[in-house]
């Protein structure tokens, strides 16, 4: 498997947070729309069994990757730190890789550092009003014409994002990806695509420079992914639950039965400890298929796999 990290430049508001499966769900509406149904389902065969075309990360700000998900006494602590600041440092320098891990905490940044402007925050969570017009009477009223309101995401101005992508050449091109990724960017990505959100423009396709620390013996997940069952020891690894209440995209909306099955994943950040490790490009599983996931598609499947980087785990942070 390859590894290409796409650099997107947000041009509008999001109404859906850019994470690992629900682009890869969007990855595969675009693949339907550009190259058609009978490539999508070439390229997902044996996306249950352990062999995905295509594994897709959070986006994260240029340059950084999720601090992984261990507890704040798992690093080294900066003189003098402020404990609220320390948890708002969300972001680790993908040099940090070359550093042992418990340093990384004193060169970890906040959504406000990685901006390097005291001005902006990385991202900003705003509620966005919505009316719905009852074309009888010329405006809002009751039931579905009640004025409501749904969160937008924003990003500071001149953000650039990393959007890493593991994939397996055999079986799709980088071209193809870039290809499929800039047609989601100029129709929109997520919710309320239809009223201008969620649009990108990707600016540089590079070969991800990721590459696993020295004497690694576990993982750091870089999209939520489900571990449920592959055998990661339960007393060294350590996540933040994520539930997916996910729903179908596309024109899956309009099925009249849009929602899928809930899922339990481990958000991105987490710590994976094998019992056995091995380098590789993912971990995870495939999740779906045979109307697991949704009567309306049987066949619909979700991302469950996630992109790695290996790290050293320091032996005392096994049993803590």
């Amino acid at each position: 498997m390859d590894m290409i990290t796409l650099r997107i430049r947000p041009l509008s508001p999001f109404g859906t947070p850019l994470l690992g499966d629900t682009l890869f769900g969007q990855l595969c509406w675009a693949i339907r729309r550009q190259a058609g149904e009978a490539r999508l389902r070439e390229l997902l065969d044996g996306y249950l069994t352990g062999q995905p075309f295509a594994v897709v990360a959070d986006a994260f700000p240029s340059g950084y990757l999720p601090r992984p998900a261990l507890p704040l006494s798992g690093f080294e602590q900066p003189v003098d730190a402020d404990r609220k600041r320390l948890k708002k440092r969300h972001w680790i320098p993908q040099s940090a890789l070359a550093q042992p891990l418990r340093s990384w905490l004193k060169v970890a940044r906040s959504d406000q550092e990685v901006t390097g402007n005291p001005d902006f925050s990385l991202r900003e969570t705003w509620p966005q009003p919505h009316n719905t017009i009852n074309r009888q009477t010329g405006t809002t009223g009751e039931g579905q014409f009640a004025p409501y309101v749904m969160s937008q995401i924003g990003f500071a101005p001149d953000v650039i994002l990393d959007l890493h992508v593991v994939f397996d050449p055999a079986r799709v091109e980088a071209a193809e990806l870039q290809s499929w990724w800039s047609g989601i960017g100029a129709t929109g990505f997520g919710r309320d695509a239809s009223i201008g959100l969620g649009k990108f423009a990707v600016t540089e396709i590079v070969k991800t420079a990721l590459t696993a620390q020295a004497n690694a013996n576990a993982w750091l997940t870089l999209a939520p992914c489900a571990p449920q069952g592959c055998g990661f020891l339960p007393d060294a690894s350590r996540y933040q639950p994520f539930t997916r209440f996910g729903r179908h995209g596309d024109l899956a909306v309009q099925s009249g039965q849009p929602f899928k099955t809930p899922v339990l994943l481990a958000a991105a950040g987490a710590v994976l400890k094998p019992a056995r490790y091995v380098e590789t490009r993912f971990v995870g599983q495939g999740l779906g298929g045979d109307g697991r996931l949704s009567v309306a598609i049987p066949a619909t499947v979700q991302q469950g796999y996630a992109p790695v980087v290996g790290i050293d785990l320091p032996e005392g942070e096994k049993k803590s």
